[in-house]
């Protein structure tokens, strides 16, 4: 019974880093849609192709993201916006957004 638990244990912990070596993935795809949206223009239209193919919804899938249609609108919405994947997950920037988001509040 020892092993069978054991051996669940590690089964799920495979299976937690193999869905974080998918979402690093899906961070990439993005970075690189950003950076041709800064250099071409057609950054929200090249994520978009990826995630609607069958490679960027096995992908998703993998990375524990349901590739529906309003997932890939919310890719090329954050594509649109221009800011890095690591920029827009870093703890100065969620700082920055909570407070733009205070300020605005108090105005209205």
């Amino acid at each position: 019974m020892k092993d069978f638990v054991d051996g669940a244990a590690f089964n799920n912990e495979q299976g937690n880093r193999a869905r974080k070596l998918f979402a690093a993935v899906v961070l990439a795809a993005l970075d690189d849609a950003i950076s041709d949206d800064k250099k071409y223009g057609n950054g929200p239209d090249q994520i978009a192709r990826w995630a609607r193919s069958r490679d960027g919804r096995e992908v998703l899938s993998c990375a524990g993201i349901d590739p529906n249609e309003r997932v890939v609108m919310g890719l090329m919405d954050f594509v649109s916006k221009g800011v890095r994947t690591s920029v827009a997950l870093s703890r100065e920037e969620s700082e920055r957004r909570s407070a733009a988001a205070a300020a605005q509040a108090e105005a209205a």
